[in-house]
C-alpha cells in the first residue's frame, strides 16, 4: 500500500520540536537521522505513534525514526518543510558534556557510522557488478581477458580502490572541513605515481620527504586513513585560518593545508590507519581461527543485536580490507545469511498469524525486504522488536544458522548485505557445493524462525493500538519495555 510520505513527514518534524528544532537532517538506507537542537522538545509518544514509522531510535546526538526501504522519499519530504537554504547532511551540534571513555568511544562510533552510512550505496552497487563480471566469467559467457569484462571489473571496482576518496568527502561533511582538500589530500594516496612509490618501497627501495622515511603503504580499499585524516585536517584547516593574514587567505591558506596536511597523512596518519585497520582485523579473524564455525554461530545470533545499535558498521571497514586482501570474507558475512532471513522468516510467522491486517501488511513486507533484497531493519524494527518474541526466536535461529554457514565454509566475494538476490556472492568457482550450502543455510533460516515464532507465539496487536517502540542503543531485548497494549491477545 502506498504511503502519504508527506504528512509522514510533516507529522515527524511536528513530533520532534518543529523545523527549528532541526540542526542536521539525513537518513541511512531505512532511517532518518535527526540532530535536534534540543532534545527535550520531542513528542516521544507522538512520534511512535505515527503510522509508517517503525521505530524510534535515540541517543545523545540523534533521534533516528525507522521508515523502512522508502525512506529517501520521506527525507525528500522531510528537506521541504525545513527552512530555505538549509543545509543537509551528517553535521552534529558540538557537544559541551565532560570527555569521557564513553563519550569517545561512542564519538569514534558515531564518525565512522556517519561516515560511511552515505558510502554504502556506491559499495554494494560496486560489489554487484563485481559479482555479475564473476558469474558472466565463470559461466564462460565471456572469455577471460574479454574488454567487456575487464571494463565490468573496473566498473566494479571504482568504487573500492578509490574509497579513500570517497571516505574523506563523507567525513569532510561530518567534520565540517573543506570538501575539495580532502579530497585532494586523499587523492595524493591512490595517485599512480605514489602508488608506484609505495610498491618499490615495498620492495625496500629507500624512500624519503625532507629526510624523513616513507612507511610503505597501500592505501587503496582502505578506510580508516582517510577517516583520521579528515578528521586531523578539520583541525588544520582552523589553525591556518588564524594564522593566515586576511589579504593571502585566497592563496596561503589552501597552499600552507595542502603543504601541512598531505605530509602529515603519507608520514603519520596513513600509517596509523592501516595499523589500527589491521589490527582490528586481526583481532577479529583470530577470533575466527579459533572458534571456527562457532564463531560465525554467534555473530550470526548477534547481528541482530548489532544492527539496533548500529555497530554492524564497525565491521564494514575489516570487511572491505579482508576481501580486498584475500579475495573473501568468512566469519561476517555469512552470518547475515541466517540473521536476516531469519527476521524474514519470523515476519512471515507473524503475518500468517496476526488477526490486525495493518501488522500483516507490515510484517509482509518487511519479510520481502529481508528474504529477497537482504534489508532487515523493517523486519526488526517493525516486527521482531515490536513484539519481542519474534526477535528471540530471530536469535535462535541465526545462532543454528550461522554455525551451518561456518561448517560449510561459505564466505563472500563481495559485501552486499545478503538475500536471495545477493546470495550469489557466497559462490566459490572452486566449490560448486557452495550453491548447496547457501541455499540450505536460507531455506533453514526462514524455516527455523518461522516455526519457532509460531512456538514461542507472540502478543498480537489489537487494530485499534499503534505500537511502534522507542529503542534505545544501550538496551537490550530483556530489558527493553515495548509498548504493546495491555489488553492484548495472546497468539496461539
Amino acid at each position: 500500500m502506498s504511503k502519504n510520505f508527506a504528512a509522514i513527514s510533516q507529522s515527524i518534524v511536528d513530533a520532534i520540536g518543529g523545523p527549528q528544532n532541526v540542526a542536521a537532517v539525513t537518513h541511512c538506507m531505512t532511517r532518518l537521522r535527526f540532530v535536534l537542537n534540543d532534545e527535550s522538545a520531542v513528542d516521544a509518544a507522538t512520534l511512535k505513534a505515527i503510522s509508517g514509522v517503525m521505530g524510534v531510535v535515540r541517543n545523545e546526538k540523534q533521534c533516528q525514526v525507522i521508515i523502512g526501504n522508502n525512506v529517501s522519499q520521506a527525507y525528500a519530504e522531510v528537506l521541504k518543510l525545513l527552512p530555505e537554504g538549509f543545509s543537509a547532511g551528517n553535521n552534529d551540534v558540538p557537544a559541551k558534556n565532560k570527555i569521557t571513555l564513553k563519550r569517545i568511544g561512542s564519538g569514534i562510533l558515531d564518525a565512522l557510522i556517519g561516515t560511511m552510512s552515505p558510502l554504502i550505496p556506491a559499495i554494494i552497487g560496486g560489489s554487484m557488478v563485481k559479482l555479475l563480471a564473476m558469474i558472466l566469467d565463470m559461466t564462460g559467457v565471456l572469455g577471460k581477458g574479454a574488454s567487456t569484462l575487464v571494463i565490468l571489473n573496473t566498473i566494479g571496482d571504482g568504487a573500492f580502490f578509490f574509497l579513500p576518496v570517497m571516505v574523506a568527502a563523507s567525513a569532510a561533511v561530518k567534520f565540517k572541513t573543506n570538501m575539495s582538500l580532502a579530497i585532494a589530500i586523499a587523492g595524493v594516496l591512490v595517485h599512480p605515481a605514489f602508488i608506484d612509490l609505495m610498491a618499490k618501497a615495498a620492495q625496500g627501495q629507500k624512500v624519503e620527504f625532507i629526510g624523513i622515511s616513507v612507511t610503505a603503504v597501500k592505501y587503496t580499499y582502505t578506510v580508516i586513513p582517510a577517516l583520521c585524516m579528515t578528521w586531523l585536517l578539520s583541525y588544520i584547516e582552523k589553525w591556518v585560518d588564524r594564522i593566515t593574514p586576511v589579504v593571502t587567505k585566497n592563496f596561503l591558506k589552501p597552499m600552507l593545508i595542502m603543504l601541512i596536511a598531505a605530509p602529515v597523512a603519507i608520514m603519520l596518519i596513513g600509517p596509523l590507519g592501516i595499523w589500527i585497520g589491521t589490527g582490528i582485523s586481526a583481532a577479529v579473524y583470530t577470533v575466527h581461527s579459533y572458534l571456527g564455525w562457532l564463531s560465525v554461530a554467534i555473530m550470526g545470533a548477534a547481528w541482530p543485536l548489532l544492527v539496533m545499535t548500529g555497530m554492524h558498521r564497525v565491521f564494514t571497514p575489516t570487511i572491505i580490507q579482508t576481501i580486498a586482501e584475500t579475495g573473501k570474507e568468512g566469519m561476517v558475512m555469512p552470518s547475515e545469511i541466517g540473521a536476516n532471513l531469519s527476521l524474514g522468516g519470523s515476519s512471515l510467522a507473524v503475518a500468517w498469524r496476526t488477526k490486525n491486517p495493518e501488522l500483516r501488511q507490515t510484517a509482509l513486507a518487511a519479510a520481502a525486504s529481508a528474504i529477497v533484497a537482504g534489508i532487515s531493519e523493517p523486519a526488526l524494527y517493525g516486527v521482531a522488536l515490536r513484539l519481542k518474541r519474534p526477535l528471540i526466536a530471530c536469535l535462535i535461529s541465526g545462532f543454528i544458522c550461522g554455525g551451518v554457514a561456518g561448517l560449510g565454509g561459505l564466505a563472500s566475494h563481495s559485501m552486499a548485505s545478503p538475500g536471495l538476490f545477493t546470495s550469489v556472492q557466497f559462490f566459490d568457482p572452486s566449490n560448486p557445493m557452495s550453491i548447496v550450502w547457501v541455499a540450505g543455510v536460507m531455506v533453514l533460516a526462514v524455516v527455523i524462525s518461522f516455526f519457532t515464532t509460531l512456538l514461542l507465539g507472540f502478543e498480537d496487536i489489537p487494530v485499534d493500538t499503534v505500537a511502534p517502540k522507542d529503542i534505545k542503543p544501550a538496551d537490550t531485548p530483556a530489558s527493553v519495555a515495548f509498548a504493546v497494549s495491555s489488553g492484548a491477545a495472546k497468539s496461539h
